[in-house]
């Protein structure tokens, strides 16, 4: 997969978050964790894009750890969400199947710098 169709899915994903967010309950926790799952899962293409844009292997590293961070983050709220019941898991499996695949690639594209550098 080459930078522009990475750059796509990352965005396709952040559409899907906020989709979702938008789905979830209108009640205090929701609302809170929602912002949070808002924030860290569009970050993900916006730090990834910045990545494309690195100025050296060790800055293209950094920004990538972000990337890699905000994936994760992104993951993590959405358990939250299903084990605390304000959405249905079977809901939530699709995108966090996306959210996997995502910090994969990530996690394989700053092995594969880290080993070039």
């Amino acid at each position: 997969m080459d930078a522009d169709e990475f750059k796509n899915r990352t965005r396709t994903f952040a559409i899907r978050v906020i989709r979702l967010v938008e789905a979830l309950p209108k009640n205090q926790t929701a609302k809170v964790i929602g912002n949070q799952l808002l924030r860290c899962g569009t970050s993900v293409g916006a730090n990834y894009r910045a990545s494309c844009r690195a100025k050296s292997p060790a800055d293209f590293i950094a920004k990538m750890a972000i990337v890699e961070e905000e994936c994760d983050e992104s993951i993590y709220w959405m358990e939250l969400i299903a084990e605390a019941g304000l959405m249905n898991e079977k809901r939530l499996t699709d995108l966090k199947n996306e959210a996997n695949e995502i910090l994969s690639m990530v996690v394989a594209s700053i092995k594969t710098a880290r080993s070039r550098k």
